[in-house]
């Protein structure tokens, strides 16, 4: 697990008019279904509404960039966040999966100018997968949807100087 070395002191998270894209993986959807709680919960709590707070299911991690793409290239929604589980087996495949899921979310918010963020977890173990989607505090994908909802503010901010 990463260190995180920060004060605990972050910004005041609004999501008040923001649309947000859950683009979840099925692939190890008992996780997923977790992390997808999760970052509805954080979205909820700092006051996206319920009704924009749209769940985009597809296969597995390699296909959550796609539907991410074609999600945000309607303009109905400010940002997007990836979920998903990548869970190391016997063979090289996890690599292939976790990198080049990794590689498409980020050239997504690239190409398309627009937020998104990674919660897709890559993880060794089903333990570590847990630890990581637990309700409450720790849940990943309560995390990557407040950096989707710090980084739209910070992205506004920018536009008005």
């Amino acid at each position: 697990m990463s260190k995180n070395l920060t004060t605990g002191a972050g910004p005041t998270l609004d999501g008040i008019g923001r649309r947000v894209a859950l683009v979840c993986a099925r692939f190890n959807d008992l996780i997923v279904n977790r992390l997808e709680n999760g970052a509805k919960t954080a979205l909820l709590r700092a006051g996206v509404a319920e009704e924009d707070i749209v769940s985009i299911k597809v296969p597995g991690a390699l296909e959550i960039p796609i539907a991410m793409q074609a999600a945000l290239a309607t303009g109905k929604f400010d940002a997007a966040i990836a979920l998903g589980v990548v869970l190391r087996g016997d063979t090289y495949h996890f690599e292939v999966v976790s990198n080049e899921s990794s590689a498409g979310v980020m050239r997504v918010g690239l190409d398309s100018g627009r937020v998104v963020t990674n919660g897709i977890l890559t993880v060794d173990t089903e333990a570590q997968a847990d630890e990581r989607s637990v309700d409450g505090p720790g849940n990943k994908g309560a995390e990557a949807a407040e950096a989707a909802l710090e980084l739209l503010a910070v992205c506004d901010e920018l536009s008005t100087q």
